[in-house]
């Protein structure tokens, strides 16, 4: 799956999607949590710095913001802000909601 460009339609039609109902930042990050939670398979596989972790699930930062993914690496969890994740290789199928997440932090939506 090749990853749509930064700015293009479909990461715009993304956000539309994710935050259409929302009144407000918080409620917009719910929003793009849903759809994470909706269209990626957890667990998947990932970089966070350069090393393999697996992505078993998405949640809200410490205050309700920024989204974040829980990993397991070598038994113990960690918590990154899902703007952190790599792909080696291909991404895995709906990481497109985390370009569009990554546009709209921008304020590209």
């Amino acid at each position: 799956m090749k990853a749509p460009r930064r700015g293009s339609a479909r990461l715009r039609k993304l956000i539309e999607e994710a935050t259409v109902d929302a009144n407000d930042e918080y409620e917009q990050e719910a929003g793009f949590l849903n759809e994470l939670e909706e269209h990626l398979r957890c667990p998947f596989r990932g970089l966070v710095v350069g090393e393999w972790v697996d992505v078993q699930r998405f949640d809200v930062g410490e205050g309700g913001r920024g989204l974040l993914a829980v990993c397991r690496r070598h038994g113990r969890e960690y918590r990154v802000h899902i703007t952190e994740l790599e792909w080696m290789g291909g991404p895995p199928e709906g990481a497109e909601w985390i370009e569009a997440y990554r546009q709209w932090l921008e304020g590209g939506g």
